[in-house]
Parts: structure tokens; C-alpha cells; sequence
């Protein structure tokens, strides 16, 4: 019985690799469709198809690499954050772009950019998270208490305001006066 509740809570190793290979490849077409927008060479062949060629390329290489170090992760099962990882899989993946594209030497030189890139990467993503994620936390007690009395507090200089009570009376109050006058102008002119 203890043998079957262990299995049933035990994750699968390949738990969460969609998000590992969609994301970045989905956000890789993102920067890919940006950086031709901006380019030179825009006017040359036409912002749309340079764009569209760029997104395209950029995710596919994306895609590969990204499927590449899950293979590799799946295949040493090793945890999402071994840089390993992304070594082997940037040198798989080079080989493989670089061969269709520039024969055996291409696919040499192609195996060293995408495992140095990839690595540098992987790498900048690890130690940028915490540090994203301790913006996102409330760790003070005190700090989140006295969010949850305020609610979320707009800056002095918006033009959206959020009223007390006794401004929100009055600015009933100013309504309803408006209101009056501006009915007893249409009562007027179609009279």
C-alpha cells in the first residue's frame, strides 16, 4: 500500500517541459518578428516578409535548441537547471542546423555558438529568476497588512482618483444637479 501512495505523488520526470520549450521558442518569435521590424534592410524586402522570416527563424532555431536539452535532460535525467543540460543540447542542435546549413564545418562551428549561447543563456535565466521572482514577493507581514487595508493606490498624478465616502457624496451630488439642469434645458428648447 505505501509502494502505490509513493507512485501516485511522485512527479514524472518530464513534468513541465512544455513550458520549457513552448515559452522561449514562442517568445524567441516574438523578438525574431521584432528585430525585422527595425532592420535595415526592411524597405529592401518588405517589413512584413522580413519580419515574418525572422519570427520564423528565430523559433525554429528556439524550438530545436530548446528541444534539444530536453532530450538531453530526459535522456541523463537530470534536473531542469543543469547547465549540462544546455551544453549538450546547444551541441546537438548546432550540429543539426549547422549541417543542414554549412555542411561539416558548419556544423562544427554552428555546435560552439548554440552551446555557448544557449549555456550563457540558461545560465543568465537561472540567476535572473530569484531575483525577478523578489519582486513579485510581499515578505514583509506589516508590508502586505497595510496593502490589503489600502487596496491597490494609485499614483497622485493619475487622473483616475479613488474617492472617500464624502467625495463620492458630493460628486453624486454634482451629478444630480446636472443632471437637473441639463433636462430642464432639453424641457426648454423642445418647447
Amino acid at each position: 500500500m505505501a509502494a502505490n501512495s509513493e507512485t501516485t505523488n511522485h512527479k514524472p520526470p518530464s513534468d513541465g517541459w512544455k513550458e520549457r520549450i513552448y515559452v522561449p521558442t514562442l517568445l524567441a518569435g516574438v523578438v525574431g518578428g521584432g528585430i525585422g521590424l527595425i532592420s535595415k534592410r526592411r524597405m529592401q524586402f518588405g517589413t512584413a516578409n522580413l519580419s515574418a522570416a525572422y519570427a520564423s527563424n528565430f523559433a525554429i532555431v528556439t524550438g530545436c535548441y530548446c528541444s534539444a536539452r530536453e532530450l538531453v535532460r530526459e535522456t541523463r535525467a537530470s534536473s531542469p537547471d543543469d547547465l549540462m543540460n544546455s551544453v549538450l543540447g546547444g551541441v546537438l542542435s548546432g550540429a543539426l542546423l549547422g549541417r543542414i546549413q554549412g555542411g561539416p564545418l558548419g556544423a562544427v562551428r554552428y555546435s560552439v555558438i548554440f552551446a555557448a549561447v544557449g549555456t550563457t543563456l540558461d545560465y543568465a535565466t537561472l540567476y535572473l529568476k530569484p531575483l525577478l521572482r523578489h519582486y513579485g514577493d510581499y515578505s514583509s507581514a506589516e508590508d502586505s497588512e497595510n496593502r490589503s487595508k489600502q487596496g491597490w493606490k494609485l499614483p497622485a498624478w493619475s487622473p483616475i482618483q479613488i474617492l472617500d465616502e464624502e467625495a463620492l457624496a458630493a460628486k453624486r451630488a454634482r451629478e444630480q444637479q446636472l443632471l437637473a439642469e441639463s433636462v430642464g434645458k432639453l424641457g426648454k428648447e423642445e418647447s
